[in-house]
């Protein structure tokens, strides 16, 4: 009788999930910025400010997850690509955020819409890739799951 091995499934990444969230915000930012472009109603601006503040909340929780993912030996590589989409995502919305800290228009039009047009751009080629700026280590013969 043959003997069946169980499947080894790796232990899940931590970082792309938080990716996932911290984009969602960044491109919720995106749409708030065009609803203030369109209707001049400053609370779309102050939305558009949240909303990309906790997206960067969420982007320095990714950053800690994607360490502690590294430390823990669950990811693989680093896709450079992805991880460079990604962070340049991030920084971008750090300098967004603070445009968006300014009063009135100027606190979206021209640069803080065009800025989240970039970020939004950036993030939706990472979404295609996946959101993971690693590969998933495949365990090794013996590794313990």
């Amino acid at each position: 009788m043959a003997r069946s091995t169980p499947e080894i499934s790796p232990k899940p990444l931590m970082h792309p999930s938080f990716i996932c969230a911290g984009s969602t915000l960044l491109i919720a930012g995106f749409a708030t910025d065009a609803m203030y472009w369109d209707t001049s109603n400053w609370q779309w601006a102050n939305s558009s400010a949240w909303l990309i503040a906790a997206g960067l909340v969420l982007a320095l929780i990714a950053t800690i997850a994607l360490i502690i993912d590294l430390l823990a030996g669950r990811a693989g590589r680093i896709n450079w690509i992805s991880f460079l989409l990604v962070a340049l995502a991030a920084l971008l919305s750090l300098l967004n955020v603070f445009i968006h800290s300014r009063d009135a228009w100027t606190s979206v039009v021209p640069q803080g819409i065009s800025i989240s047009a970039i970020v939004t751009v950036l993030l939706l080629i990472a979404a295609v890739r996946g959101w993971a700026v690693t590969t998933v280590r495949a365990p090794a013969i013996g590794d313990r799951l």
